[in-house]
């Protein structure tokens, strides 16, 4: 009889199962410890990032062992089949990673749409991020839209961190198709020589990618960050210590060297790495070094030796839930602070800590496992575990997009309240309940605007910001266009920014000309900044295009500000803080020299995190700061001012602060939509100070 070739044989479906069957799956213990070691670099990093600052480069271990781990795995298939079943490959990394993967995406995208964990204000970045992160491209996304991983600034999203998780999928994607590539060269034209084929492919590949990743830093550092093919040859070392045998030290001595070598450059960039190290670039081989000796290193003759040492139970624990781990960690570490009941103390953050832990073993235990072992799965075809996925990808985006669509009303109306707000504000409201002597004695109940919708309380025209490695000295130009008009100018980095709604609105009622000039951290001043590579290149670029522009131009006064910790280079002075004030006297006398006078303002108060996260859930009372933890005592620019002729010097200290205490609220107005920029709201409260100081100035100016 026939045999009935429709229904898939028993042999025929054991050749379609995932490719863990083509060949013996080979665990490495100490490889699970330094996967320990990588989450426990990330995970402290994010918690404590004053006490690890490099803990950064546990992403970057982790790229060394996914190289090679999955390049030994298609070696393998490849020598025992001659071939990657592509279809198999793909389907078991979806097994492994999906599940938890999309679970905690999901767990991200009804967060989100909750306004008692989320500000709705957050809820349009928090969807996009999530959306791109479902489809593993969170690492563009990022690159595209110039986030500064390294900057511990503004208001990352709860799935920020996926960017390492999109860029090891695209990994996946593109590694066995370029060692197939090489073994097909192989057999047609260097007789049958695969595995020598794939590590020449991958060395080339991995050459290209370094030089790429160099120059890039260089270049654009912010987007060098995350972009996939300036990290792939982070994979490709650990992809030839697979595919070169020689690379495996078997030798007792030498392992036992190369191994805790490598352990102790990871130590070191761990504690001594930091945001101002160009990363990843060149000063990436360290950590990418590290980690490919401790896999290098065979020998396991010795209980003291770290290919012992890693393999202990607790280390192979931690790299077991490692994954999960990862996952949950940010998540919690971002929606924490807007939990009721929930602060930031040191035993806060311990408890987190536990509860991450206990998160990552029960999902690996009930998600992880039980998925990847799935029969539904993994005894049908590959195209069936494809197509789940992507239905459960469509599943979670569709739930995100569903929190949009929900909370959009409400969003719209915060929107259209902050507008409100600022057109008729109520009386004695914000800095005038403490600095103007008529409202001594009132008070305010309610917060304004509501702690869940500040964060978009900011200035429109984001075209006059320059950012990143932009130097080109962009001005706008707003309020009268009389020729007759006096010429104001508005300099400085993203403080000065935070003023500028308000100083349109004084330019407008005035009858004045506003001009602006912006770069995100680079205020005005000479003073090299602190920050190696092409950011500090940017930054001096773009002081010298504004100071080419500000000599031919004619201004009745200078306005500028700026935040208080700027990282400057201290070369040829005694501090950082004389050689800032010396760089802002000096930039300021090429428009004083000339009789145009500057004003500027001592910096406000800069907070740990967003006070709006503790002001969502608890009284004003609790959410308030020491005045000697959020506010710089020697503000640089307080001593520039000081006796400098032809500069006015405005302090609105007494409106954030007390003599103790430092406040999120002043006069019922929401002072900051993040952890060190006014609110709109609140800055136009000091409108009547700014005003008069500039009016005072000019006033000297033409007497």
């Amino acid at each position: 009889m026939q045999a009935d070739t429709t229904t898939p044989t028993r042999a025929r479906l054991r050749r379609e199962r995932s490719p863990e069957h083509a060949a013996q799956s080979r665990f490495i213990p100490h490889v699970q410890g330094l996967r320990a070691i990588a989450v426990l670099f990330v995970v402290l990093y994010h918690f404590w990032p004053a006490r690890l600052s490099g803990g950064y480069v546990g992403v970057d271990v982790f790229f060394v062992i996914s190289g090679f781990l999955i390049t030994s795995h298609l070696a393998r298939e490849l020598v025992s089949t001659g071939t990657v079943k592509l279809g198999q490959f793909w389907a078991r990394r979806a097994r492994r990673l999906l599940p938890a993967s999309l679970l905690v995406l999901l767990f991200c995208a009804l967060v989100a749409a909750s306004p008692q964990l989320m500000p709705t204000s957050a809820l349009p970045a928090e969807i996009k991020e999530i959306i791109a992160s479902t489809f593993y491209v969170e690492n563009w996304y990022l690159a595209l839209n110039s986030a500064d991983y390294l900057a511990h600034a503004g208001d990352p999203t709860t799935v920020q961190h996926y960017w390492s998780l999109s860029l090891e999928e695209q990994f996946y994607v593109l590694w066995p198709l370029i060692m197939l590539l090489a073994a097909w060269v192989a057999v047609k034209w260097f007789r049958g020589a695969r595995l020598r084929a794939a590590a020449i492919a991958i060395a080339a590949v991995s050459v290209a990618s370094f030089v790429f990743c160099v120059i890039f830093t260089v270049t654009d550092p912010a987007p060098a960050y995350f972009v996939t093919f300036g990290r792939m040859w982070q994979f490709g070392v650990g992809a030839l210590i697979a595919l070169v045998p020689v690379l495996r030290v078997r030798n007792a001595w030498l392992s036992f060297f190369i191994g805790w070598a490598g352990v102790l450059a990871l130590l070191y960039t761990a504690f001594r790495f930091d945001g101002q190290t160009p990363f990843p670039g060149y000063m990436a081989l360290l950590p990418t070094l590290g980690a490919a000796a401790v896999i290098a290193a065979s020998n396991t003759d010795r209980w003291w030796y770290p290919t012992r040492i890693l393999a202990v139970r607790p280390m192979r624990f931690i790299g077991d839930i490692s994954y999960s781990l990862y996952l949950w960690h940010w998540p919690l570490i971002i929606i924490a602070p807007s939990v009721p009941f929930w602060g930031l103390t040191i035993y806060h953050r311990v408890a987190l800590l536990g509860i991450c832990f206990l998160l990552a073993w029960l999902t690996k235990r009930f998600v992880e496992d039980p998925v990847r072992s799935w029969k539904p799965l993994t005894t049908r075809r590959p195209r069936v575990t494809l197509w789940a996925s992507l239905a459960a990808m469509v599943l979670v985006a569709g739930t995100a997009a569903g929190g949009w669509v929900v909370n959009a009303p409400s969003y719209q109306q915060g929107v259209q309240a902050i507008q409100d707000l600022r057109e008729n504000p109520p009386a004695c409201f914000g800095a005038a309940s403490v600095l103007d002597p008529s409202c001594a004695g009132e008070s305010a109940d309610t917060i304004l605007p509501a702690p869940g919708f500040a964060g978009i309380d900011k200035p429109k025209d984001e075209q006059c910001f320059v950012q990143l490695n932009d130097a080109r000295p962009v001005s706008c130009e707003f309020g009268s266009d009389d020729a007759d008009a006096p010429q104001v100018a508005l300099i400085g980095d993203s403080h000065a920014f935070q003023l500028l709604t308000t100083f349109q609105a004084i330019a407008d009622r005035e009858g004045w000309h506003l001009t602006t000039y912006f770069k995100g951290a680079c205020p005005w001043s000479t003073t090299p900044l602190a920050t190696a590579g092409s950011f500090g290149a940017a930054c001096s670029d773009w002081r010298a295009g504004v100071a080419d522009e500000l000599a031919d131009r004619e201004f009745d006064v200078v306005f500028t500000a700026a935040i208080a910790n700027t990282p400057y280079s201290a070369a040829g002075f005694d501090s950082v803080h004389d050689a800032a004030v010396a760089g802002y006297q000096e930039a300021w006398a090429t428009m004083t020299d000339r009789g145009i006078p500057v004003v500027t303002v001592v910096d406000n108060p800069v907070w740990e995190t967003d006070p709006n996260k503790c002001l969502r859930t608890r009284d004003t009372a609790e959410c308030a700061g020491a005045r000697a933890d959020v506010l710089v005592a020697d503000d640089p620019l307080r001593d520039a001012a000081d006796g400098t002729p032809e500069v006015t010097l405005l302090d609105f200290t007494d409106a954030f602060c007390d003599d103790d205490t430092c406040y999120p609220v002043v006069g019922g107005a929401n002072v900051y939509r993040d952890q060190d920029h006014l609110t709109v709201t609140f800055a136009d409260t000091l409108a009547p100070q700014f005003t008069a100081a500039l009016r005072d100035a000019m006033a000297n100016h033409a007497g």
